[in-house]
């Protein structure tokens, strides 16, 4: 057993998501979304914490990560758990933060999410975003999409993330799980090689550049079913961050390509529970239609919060609606609501009560 393997094992007895190390400072978990000092742990020296981080990876990895400055990479303990680490290197010296990822697949019956994330599993091609902030869970949820189509559906699935987080057992469909960095070169690589190996289903794990996001909307208007995630707050925002990537003269394609293959955008916050630990997803969803289309090409992304709505008989909801919902059933503080929410003015009332 590696020296850090305790510290990270005890992170499923206390529920926490999160191991962060820096030297000089002592090790802390982020339980229920709030950092929090292992007091019982010595501070952090440069050696102590380099005997931590580098027991659990190779050379190769250690020179990428001194080389690079920052390095991602998966780390298991036997089949206990199943971790994301990211090295970086800061002020004092060495970093990093280890995250959780479940052993076990939640559903989204589990997560308890709205019911019309299961439309968006049926689909046979198009773009489907799932989008939120750093920690809002949108790896989690997206997992809980793809075992859907795992149980429901004989498919070919393609995963590629920078590093492998779920593990996706075969079931009835074949999932290949690539990793950037390990299996390919980068996202751009693999994307353009979709056409060429049967693929139903991609997962792009982090569209981050115009290059990945052109190639995952192209995919999509060939046909594939591509999931991909974007850290914007909601759909209005993620058409727009979608757009403003590209180069004005590129715009207009962009803008027609997306019009076309856009298909849904599920944006995710994660708020504390009102009593008890643990924490509820509230989510905003933007479902694709004829009008989505037709704002999309004209420009018009202001007229989305209309969409979202007049669509509530079909499943669609603002973050705002999310949120007032979970307060008038109390599973949130309205003080927490307010705080995410876009329009304040809508939930004063709740916190003056």
């Amino acid at each position: 057993m590696a020296k850090i393997d305790p510290l990270l094992l005890d992170m499923q007895t206390v529920n926490a998501s999160d191991l962060h190390m820096v030297v000089g400072q002592k090790p802390k978990y982020r339980i229920d979304g709030e950092v929090r000092v292992i007091e019982d742990h010595d501070v952090l020296t440069e050696q102590t914490l380099g005997e931590y981080l580098f027991e659990i990876c190779n050379e190769p990895q250690r020179q990428r990560y001194e080389a690079n400055l920052d390095f991602d990479f998966a780390y298991g303990i036997e089949d206990k758990a199943r971790f994301r680490c990211n090295y970086f290197f800061q002020r004092t010296g060495y970093g990093s933060v280890m995250r959780l990822i479940p052993t076990r697949i939640l559903t989204l019956d589990d997560l308890k999410l709205p019911p019309v994330l299961k439309r968006l599993t049926d689909l046979r091609s198009g773009l489907v975003l799932v989008t939120g902030p750093t920690g809002s869970g949108k790896s989690t949820t997206l997992a809980a999409m793809i075992d859907h189509i795992n149980r429901h559906h004989r498919r070919h699935i393609v995963t590629i993330e920078d590093p492998v987080e779920f593990v996706h057992k075969n079931n009835l469909c074949m999932i290949s799980h690539r990793e950037v960095g390990t299996h390919t070169e980068s996202f751009a690589t693999a994307l353009r090689a979709v056409p060429r190996q049967d693929v139903d289903v991609v997962l792009v794990g982090e569209m981050r550049d115009l290059e990945t996001i052109g190639l995952a909307i192209s995919a999509a208007s060939m046909g594939a079913l591509v999931y991909g995630t974007l850290h914007t707050n909601s759909a209005p925002k993620t058409i727009d961050r979608i757009i403003d990537v590209f180069p004005s003269d590129q715009q207009a394609q962009i803008r027609t390509m997306l019009a076309e293959s856009i298909r849904g955008i599920v944006a995710q916050q994660l708020l504390r529970r009102k009593e008890g630990r643990g924490r509820v997803a509230a989510n905003e969803i933007l479902l694709g239609s004829h009008a989505v289309s037709n704002i999309i090409r004209e420009g018009k992304i202001e007229k989305i919060t209309s969409v979202l709505q007049s669509g509530r008989r079909e499943g669609m909801q603002s973050m705002d609606d999310a949120l007032e919902e979970f307060v008038q059933n109390g599973l949130i503080e309205p003080a927490d609501a307010y705080m995410k929410a876009a329009d304040k003015h809508r939930f004063e009332r709740y916190t003056a009560a």
